[in-house]
């Protein structure tokens, strides 16, 4: 017996030095190929001159970004999103309590900090409301009672995947919210979740065109018919890439993607930088009517804005051309908006962020007694009770989030969406990462975040003293200077007083605001 073990033992041991043998072997082999390798090219410098070693610095340089994000940076160092606003989202998700002890973790005398002026009296729960159901497009054939201030802004089918479409659909339905389609057209996977839907008409038609690439009256008919669709939204431009089309990646491309937005598979599907038919102010205006007065239902635009002087301009053509051509809705995307890949100078360099240009919008509006007659949305990093408070104070109606949404879902910040190996599912076709995206449990996360975050919203508004969150007026928010000294939001951006305009009866053209 004793013998035999120690054979055993003796082979093991035998078999053991041969593997290793063999593995020093081939390592060295492979050092000496590598060397060589990068010794003779000179396409690379850094591993012309150090070759083997100099590989490592892509290595650390690709892992460095993950070590960043999990182990060095504080809570609230990281972009777009840092720690401490995502965990709120995961925590409100998950409907873990987002209380925090022993105080703030944020710098509340930093310059753009957003103080709300809580009143002495506050209002008491008891006497608190829930934010009323707001009327869009009432002149229109199929008017849209909109349920939630808070809402899912466009992202595609195509760019999101069939679970993530189906996860927000059904968050959506729960969430008594609606869902904007993004410009990849409306497909099936968004009907089936039961919510309420904005379809987006992009610069490239998809869903919405004939062979010829032009916008199909007879496709928008075949949207409008789908109950669940409530209003229609032209894409004039998006926060992560003003004056640049969306942009699909050939690998995302799948039959099924082709075949709704009637484009090639395996093609990459680039968007032109506009729609080739609007030009000018009249031009947008009359694709505006085309769509309202085939479909029958509310028709906006959404929009980057660059110089607040177009805006201007576009006004005044509405008050030329008569209210009844104006716009029911706008969707104001501030350029720190950015679900969509784009390219790095016009991410980071390119467009107005929504603190400067929704005050102009709004502002813009009034002064040519357009205010109440369309709705404002405000779309661009608003995932927190803060910032929907604060685009509430400045005089939107409602709010659109998309990566809120996706931080629902489970996103965790990758930064990998257009390379269709997002490694929670949410952005790739690929069946193996999207198998831990289940819809029915998902879907129950998107509905929780939706809900703690209306939640604590009405939470601020009851500390300012009142009774529902559309009743946030400037004088409720407070900016931080440079100086360290707080500015009321009135005073740095004061309500515009609307113009006089000759021989037009603003009551009896324009519809106040319904609940």
């Amino acid at each position: 017996m004793e013998t035999m073990t120690l054979g055993w033992v003796a082979m093991i041991l035998h078999w053991m030095s041969i593997i290793f043998i063999m593995v020093t072997g081939f390592t060295v082999a492979l050092l000496l190929v590598t060397f060589i390798v990068d010794r003779m090219q000179t396409e690379h410098a850094i591993r012309h001159n150090y070759p083997v070693i100099a590989r490592f610095r892509y290595l650390f340089e690709y892992l460095g970004k993950f070590m960043r994000q999990y182990m060095y940076a504080a809570d609230q160092d990281e972009r777009p999103f840092n720690r401490a606003q995502r965990t709120w989202v995961y925590r409100a998700s998950k409907n873990i309590s987002t209380t925090q002890g022993f105080g703030s973790t944020r710098n509340i005398s930093h310059p753009g900090k957003i103080l709300f002026t809580n009143c002495a009296f506050p209002m008491l729960e008891k006497d608190s409301v829930s934010s009323p159901p707001m009327l869009i497009g009432p002149n229109t054939q199929t008017p849209f009672r909109a349920q939630s201030l808070f809402n899912i802004s466009g992202m595609s089918f195509g760019a999101l995947s069939k679970p993530a479409v189906l996860a927000l659909s059904q968050g959506a339905k729960q969430a008594g919210c609606w869902m904007n389609t993004g410009e990849g057209g409306l497909s099936e996977f968004h009907l089936q979740g039961g919510a309420d839907l904005v379809a987006q008409i992009g610069t490239a038609k998809y869903g919405y065109r004939d062979k010829s690439g032009n916008l199909s009256n007879e496709k928008l008919r075949e949207a409008a018919a789908h109950e669940q669709v409530r209003m229609f939204e032209i894409k004039m431009s998006q926060g992560a890439k003003p004056g640049k089309g969306g942009i699909l990646p050939g690998a995302k491309v799948t039959q099924q993607i082709a075949d709704i937005r009637g484009i090639p598979v395996g093609e990459d599907s680039i968007s032109p930088n506009r729609h080739p038919e609007i030009f000018d102010n009249e031009s947008l205006l009359d694709m505006i009517h085309q769509v309202r007065d085939v479909t029958g239902k509310p028709v906006g635009f959404k929009f980057v804005m660059g110089s607040p002087a177009w805006f201007e301009t576009f006004c005044q053509s509405v008050q030329q051309r008569g209210l009844d051509s104006a716009p029911d809705f706008i969707t104001i995307d501030g350029a720190e908006g950015g679900t969509g890949s784009a390219p790095i100078a016009l991410m980071d360099d390119v467009g107005l962020p929504l603190a400067e240009s929704l005050p102009y919008v709004i502002d813009l509006l009034t002064k040519y007694q357009l205010r109440e007659k369309v709705r404002v949305i405000a779309s661009g990093k608003l995932t927190s009770p803060t910032m929907v408070a604060w685009a509430l104070a400045m005089g939107a109606d409602f709010i659109n989030s998309a990566r809120g949404f996706m931080f629902s879902l489970g996103c965790i910040q990758a930064m990998q969406c257009h390379q269709d190996s997002c490694p929670t599912g949410i952005t790739t076709h690929n069946k193996r990462l999207q198998s831990g995206l289940v819809p029915e449990k998902k879907s129950k996360r998107v509905a929780s975040y939706h809900h703690n975050l209306i939640h604590e919203v009405s939470l601020i508004a009851h500390s300012c003293g009142v009774a529902e969150p559309r009743q946030f007026t400037r004088e409720h928010v407070r900016v931080v200077q440079g100086t360290g000294k707080s500015l009321p939001l009135a005073q740095i951006f004061p309500e515009e007083t609307p113009m006089a305009f000759q021989g037009i009866d603003i009551q009896a053209t324009s519809s106040v605001k319904q609940s």
